[in-house]
């Protein structure tokens, strides 16, 4: 997916807001603006906005001078969502449908994107949550998921955030009991953002029960050519790959793969893609097929 005009400004806000996270001195925070908008003043637009978002994020480290900028925030809201996973865990056992309700749960913890809002607050994430069970979410597509889901034999699932990734716990017990697939969760290589990385699964508790690898990138999304060969064989050989967040959307939605993206609409650029509405859950499905047009 290209990046939008209307990308540029997002990116710059994004920048100020991950320094405001390490730092309160102005004149800092100046110098990352300027280095951020000179270099995006020379890169390449028309490549999908992750690509320069992993530019702008190595200029912001190399200011700060620290590695994951992000990693208290991490903490944080990996913390907070094992503190309710136990109430969710139980809202998913009692429904009807245990797969939908992990699937609503799954998209929902999505909310926790500090790329998007740097200044996500605890109280509305919490309510987030308590809505994400009466939001509109599209049957039909979740029935091919499900189906789609229960068929694979190995699935690829390309976790998104920290904090979130303790959510997906939920849908990768489901995805078990449909037909017990080999599954392989996917983190990010090195720190962006608040992507997941190893030590990010760790803290959720997911390498004690998946096989966890990580995508040797530190692109937000999954950037195939940035990607490590290991991950790229992985990639392309599985049967279905699940991916979470608007920027595994925005890296693959041209893949020659069977994907089903799992994200909430945040943006006006990608809703208006997808064809929803800002604010919706969104089960998207790409085929290899429709990659070609």
């Amino acid at each position: 997916m290209q990046m939008d005009l209307e990308c540029i400004p997002c990116i710059i806000r994004q920048a100020l807001g991950g320094t405001r996270l390490v730092t309160e001195d102005v004149a800092i925070q100046e110098q990352v603006l300027r280095q951020v908008l000179l270099l995006l003043s020379k890169i390449d637009w028309c490549q999908p906005p992750p690509a320069a978002i992993q530019a702008v994020q190595g200029e912001l480290v190399s200011v700060v001078n620290q590695v994951d900028p992000y990693a208290q925030v991490k903490r944080d809201f990996t913390k907070l969502a094992l503190s309710i996973y136990p109430e969710l865990q139980s809202r998913v056992e009692q429904a009807d449908d245990r797969f939908g309700a992990a699937v609503r749960i799954a998209i929902i913890g999505n909310v926790i994107d500090f790329g998007v809002n740097a200044d996500l607050k605890v109280d509305t994430f919490l309510e987030a949550v308590q809505e994400c069970f009466q939001a509109d979410l599209d049957q039909v597509a979740l029935n091919r998921f499900r189906e789609a889901a229960a068929r694979a034999q190995t699935i690829l699932y390309l976790a998104d955030n920290a904090g979130e990734i303790v959510f997906d716990r939920l849908l990768l017990g489901e995805l078990k009991r449909l037909g017990r697939p080999a599954i392989t969760v996917v983190v990010k290589g090195r720190p962006t953002l608040n992507d997941a990385t190893m030590e990010d699964a760790k803290a959720a508790e997911i390498t004690e029960q998946y096989p966890v690898i990580d995508n040797g990138s530190d692109a937000p999304g999954t950037i195939l050519a940035d990607c490590s060969p290991e991950f790229r064989r992985r990639f392309e050989m599985v049967d279905l790959v699940i991916a979470k967040g608007q920027a595994n959307y925005e890296t693959l939605s041209d893949a020659k793969q069977h994907i089903f993206f799992l994200l909430k609409a945040k943006c006006p650029i990608i809703a208006r893609d997808i064809g929803c509405k800002v604010g919706d859950l969104v089960i998207k499905e790409h085929r290899e097929d429709q990659s070609r047009g």
